[in-house]
């Protein structure tokens, strides 16, 4: 049976991981060593289940621990051609584990095959990832981007599972503390998905098989669990969809202090 366990999820930091009991991998690396290494104790999940190491792109929120983690343990790290360059640029990439361009074909590792995607985002050269996992499952980790572009909803069509960004909710960001440029660049096309754009477009993905869904990269100052919970409910229930039958909803922890893993 296949496994997500959000580690860490926001602006403060994000990991996944992915995988069954025995092998898997990470999206991201986004807090410390020390941090991602206890909470996958924590979660029981094994360091020798990482297979590899998937960086969707170079921003300290997803990579803040990719040095020192996959250096200490080995692990192979992929990105796309972009995003290692920026790495590399930010002295991340020292020699110490090794490193791969992830090409459109994708690949196999940790079990599983792992086709990545361009996303509009503002770094080098975005990426989601579409798993699929070894019992067929279809997992696709859409987050960090402004606008759900063609090759976006390409590869989440048909997902059984998608992770997607509920970033913020636009009159909370637009009377909130952060400075005009900022905010700007949260609401453009290259920033990140609010609730409502996030809540319009999940009645299509239901529609197109995709029966549970992670809201994920929440903002702590513009945005909470609840309030992105019932923005994606409401256009869900709107849409005649009913939840626990048609659709299983949830909300990825800044921090998963439970433990949790979910199983599908």
């Amino acid at each position: 049976m296949a496994r997500l366990c959000p580690l860490f999820s926001g602006s403060s930091g994000n990991s996944y991981y992915i995988g069954s009991e025995e092998r898997g991998v990470l999206i991201d690396a986004g807090r410390s060593a020390k941090q991602i290494t206890e909470k996958l104790a924590y979660c029981g999940i094994p360091l020798s289940a990482i297979e590899g190491i998937f960086v969707t792109h170079e921003h300290s929120d997803h990579v803040q621990g990719l040095r020192v983690f996959a250096g200490r343990h080995h692990i192979p790290v992929y990105a796309s051609f972009g995003t290692l360059e920026a790495l590399n640029d930010a002295q991340i990439l020292n020699g110490k584990f090794p490193c791969a361009v992830i090409g459109p074909e994708g690949l196999q590792c940790g079990g599983m095959e792992i086709i990545p995607f361009h996303t509009s985002h503002d770094c080098a050269e975005g990426y989601g990832y579409l798993v699929k996992t070894a019992d067929d499952h279809r997992v696709a980790f859409s987050t960090d981007l402004g606008v759900i572009t063609p090759e976006v909803e390409k590869m989440m069509e048909g997902a059984d599972f998608v992770v997607m960004e509920s970033n913020h909710d636009v009159g909370m960001l637009r009377n909130g503390p952060y400075p005009y440029p900022l905010k700007r660049r949260i609401l453009s096309s290259i920033g990140h998905l609010s609730n409502e754009t996030c809540a319009e477009y999940l009645p299509y993905l239901a529609g197109k098989g995709t029966s549970r869904f992670l809201l994920a990269h929440l903002s702590s100052e513009n945005n909470t669990p609840e309030l992105a919970y019932q923005t994606a409910l409401c256009s869900l229930k709107m849409a005649g969809l009913e939840e626990n039958r048609d659709f299983i909803l949830s909300v990825a922890p800044r921090e998963n202090v439970e433990g949790s893993t979910i199983l599908f």
